[in-house]
């Protein structure tokens, strides 16, 4: 097999040397989209087309080196492969071109062919793959079973619909995550839990939405992390401006009536007596000022002035609050202007993490628990928005009653079911009122009926008509109606609105040009939003942020409050391209980010004041587009030190969508921080160095290192750095193309000089995130249509979202040809 694999670099290398490259003839058929490789001739440079059958000829000399029978490299075999059948095994074909596209075949260090050899490899068999795609007599559009709301689309369409903000994890399992998305059809199953929590929601949402003068006392119980800074710097969002630490949490009050307020402190650090002003406010508007006394020997803390014996809790005295949603916020009065810590600690220093258990650190007191008891003395239930936007009329007699109770609940269920409503809908909406309405009267029917409506398949789940006399494994377009829910969930993860289920049912949405025109109109709209916190939250894993909690010791001014601003400076990044219609590479090249004050001071960017997160241009080229951003960089770290591997990893498969190989089985661990003598600990690059040096290795760290290197400069939290273990830094690699590159700058723009397979994989994602199922090899084909369509406007945000709508593959759908 040695012996095969070299005598097959030895041909390929004679092959380049003796420039016996055969003479360019037309492909068989003489077929108009053969690509053409320039040929160097005494000096000049012309184009000819290259025939498949020399472009087979250099994948039999150069690839089947390594992707043939015997060594099956990347499970895959080249042996028979024929460049002029590449539609004929287009799954191969397309694994080859990724590859081809992102540069990485041959790998570095193998013989290859001439560049313009390569490219004309890869334009003929995406030109071979294309054709006979468009050729089909049916598209091939993948099996997706309907879709259910997640917690996330059912917290925002509830909130549409009634004006409730909710989380819908209270009653909800997790949603899976497949292919970067909690979308995916294919990971949402049904069973007996979850049911039984969609069941639970409806009772409990229409409870919180219409409230409950019948309400009985109980307690909720709101816990703090201990990862929310405690500091002033550190301000908690939602809180009085002079205080400091705390917690909001938005609570649901189920009736007018009395509130009892308690709360439970973690003091500070130290034996000495502390004092303390908690402010506690409804709406923004303050309704108590507890003053705290905590013994710093004893722990726990009581109301200033009372003679009882310091207890862990303390508790406001009943407080009048009407019904309906509202925020609360519990925060310390900042009295002190300074830090609080002695000279053993840093200035930044705060509570998160634990590290006021240190010895040295002064800590300040910590809101753990805020428990919120009521109603009492209950005098009935206020106007909310959440009443105002359910009753849009109000019976004067009986006779009216009914009437208005089919007004009400034909408006609601329309919406919520995303579609007109037919008789039987009606019918069996009015039974649940009558029900409710002859045990509890008006209220109490209408009431019954939104908990029917809630509880609805067709609120649930997002079902796509399908017509008559369609058969297994059959195409069909989407009616008009289903394609503005599909839509708009992809734009906005929420139902249409009124405009648009208006035009969807007038059947104008079929109109490529209306459709268009609804495009750009709900891009325009702020719940356009919903692609960064939906899209590119998950796309980039910003969900990932905080999973791995940096260790206090080594970086203990890190929060919650920091890394909640690092995920927004992400989100409003994409938010931005979108709203303002930019190129797709800003997301890569950006010299500016979106940042507050708490931020702006992690980074070193000076001059930038408030809580408000603003445009900032950078001061230097030391960040670049989201590669700089510190949530990125601290979800690809450890918790106690950089992972040039992760970030490696990280770009390969996020922004490059080409991910390296799992490593092999028994691949001995990275040591964390082995010495290399007389007390000096060895850098990342020594420990980095020392794991690769094994062969089975190398192969792959070869690609991953010298992009994660070239990030090394930012600490686990996104910070600046020019030395680790007190030396001096050391990032230079080479990219896998030969590219010496050294710093994040070098590695932006060693990414960008192959701006396709970066503006595909966009694509990718944002078609599989728009489908609800991960993307097959048979999307490609559309895929590359849709990114040299928007190649002429400069990849802007709109031409590819437009692009993604106008396909077959989103307005089409394939009926199942397999039990699912």
């Amino acid at each position: 097999m040695k012996t095969l694999a070299l005598g097959a670099v030895t041909a390929a290398v004679w092959w380049m040397a003796s420039g016996s490259l055969p003479d360019a003839q037309p492909v068989s058929g003489s077929r108009s989209f053969a690509p053409t490789v320039a040929l160097a001739t005494t000096g000049a440079v012309t184009t000819a087309p290259v025939p498949a059958a020399t472009l087979t000829e250099v994948v039999q000399r150069y690839c089947v080196v390594c992707h043939n029978d015997q060594l099956l490299t990347g499970n895959l075999t080249l042996r028979d492969f024929d460049v002029e059948a590449a539609e004929e095994r287009v799954e191969t074909a397309e694994k080859m071109i990724r590859k081809l596209r992102a540069g990485m075949m041959p790998p570095p260090g193998m013989p290859r062919p001439t560049a313009d050899t390569l490219l004309a490899l890869v334009e003929t068999l995406e030109a071979r793959v294309d054709e006979s795609a468009q050729a089909a007599a049916t598209p091939q559009l993948g099996e997706r079973r309907f879709q259910r709301l997640t917690q996330s689309e059912y917290e925002r369409v509830v909130d549409d619909l009634l004006a409730l903000d909710i989380d819908a994890g209270q009653w909800l399992p997790p949603d899976v995550l497949m292919g970067s998305f909690d979308n995916a059809s294919g990971a949402q199953g049904l069973s007996a839990m979850l049911l039984d929590g969609y069941l639970r929601a409806a009772i409990e949402v229409t409870r919180l939405a219409l409230g409950n003068p019948a309400a009985v006392s109980l307690s909720h119980t709101y816990q703090n992390p201990a990862e929310v800074s405690q500091h002033a710097w550190d301000h908690v969002e939602g809180t009085p401006f002079g205080t400091r630490g705390g917690m909001v949490v938005t609570h649901s009050f189920p009736a007018d009536g009395e509130y009892v307020f308690q709360f439970e402190t973690d003091r500070g650090s130290g034996n000495n007596t502390w004092f303390e002003d908690l402010d506690l406010s409804i709406d923004g508007e303050p309704v108590a000022l507890l003053k705290l006394e905590h013994n710093g020997g004893d722990g726990g803390g009581r109301l200033f002035g009372d003679d009882a014996p310091e207890i862990p809790s303390v508790r406001t005295e009943p407080i009048f609050v009407r019904a309906g949603q509202r925020q609360v916020s519990a925060a310390f009065v900042d009295v002190v202007d300074g830090p609080y810590e002695d000279r053993f600690i840093p200035t930044m220093a705060s509570y998160a993490g634990g590290s006021a258990s240190r010895y040295g650190v002064t800590g300040l007191t910590h809101l753990n628990e805020l428990v919120i008891t009521g109603p009492t003395s209950v005098s009935g239930v206020s106007e909310t928005e959440s009443r105002r936007k359910i009753l849009t009329c109000r019976p004067t007699s009986s006779a009216d009653e009914r009437p208005c109770a089919q007004s009400i609940l034909e408006g609601l269920a329309t919406k919520a079911y995303r579609r007109p409503l037919s008789a039987v809908d009606m019918a069996s909406l009015m039974g649940f009122y009558d029900d409710g309405a002859a045990e509890g009267g008006f209220e109490a029917g209408v009431r019954n009926g939104l908990q029917a409506i809630l509880a609805s398949p067709e609120f649930l789940f997002r079902l796509e008509r399908m017509p008559e006399g369609i058969a297994t494994g059959e195409s069909y377009r989407l009616g008009s109606v289903d394609l503005a829910t599909r839509l708009s969930f992809f734009l906005w993860a929420s139902s249409p609105d009124e405009e648009l289920l208006d035009v969807a049912t007038s059947g104008a949405l079929m109109d490529p040009d209306v459709l268009e025109a609804q495009v750009q109109r709900m891009l325009r709209d702020p719940q356009s939003e919903a692609l960064a916190t939906r899209f590119a939250h998950q796309w980039l894993r910003l969900q990932d942020i905080g999973k791995n909690w940096p260790e206090a010791f080594f970086y203990p001014e890190f929060s919650t409050q920091l890394a909640n601003a690092m995920v927004r400076e992400t989100e409003l990044l994409f938010d931005h391209l979108v709203r303002q219609d930019l190129s797709v590479f800003e997301l890569f090249t950006a010299d500016y980010s979106f940042i507050n004050e708490r931020l702006a001071e992690h980074y070193g960017i000076e001059g930038v004041v408030g809580d408000h997160f603003r445009r900032v241009q950078y001061p230097n080229d030391q960040r670049r587009g989201v590669l700089g951003h510190g949530g990125v960089l601290h979800l690809t770290s450890m918790a106690n030190r950089t992972s040039p591997v992760l970030r490696g990893k990280w770009v390969m498969e996020v922004l490059m969508g080409t991910p390296p190989p799992p490593p092999p089985p028994n691949v001995p661990a990275f040591e964390a921080s082995p010495s290399a003598g007389e007390g000096r600990r060895l850098t990342t690059r020594e420990r980095m160095e020392m794991h690769r040096s094994a062969p089975v290795c190398s192969s792959c760290h070869n690609f991953i290192d010298p992009i994660g290197l070239a990030l090394d400069n930012y600490d686990a939290t996104g910070k600046w750095r020019i030395r680790e273990n007190m030396a001096p830094l050391d990032t230079r690699g080479t990219f896998y193309d030969g590219t010496e590159i050294s710093q994040p700058n070098d590695l932006v723009n060693v990414l960008m000089k192959r701006p396709i397979p970066l503006v595909r994989n966009v694509v990718e994602h944002m078609l599989a995130y728009a489908l609800g199922r991960p993307v097959e090899y048979f999307d490609q084909p559309t895929i590359r249509a849709i990114q040299q369509a928007a190649e002429p406007d400069g990849y802007r945000m709109s031409s590819l979202i437009q692009g993604i709508v106008q396909s077959d593959v989103f307005q089409m759908k394939q009926t199942l040809t397999t039990a699912n």
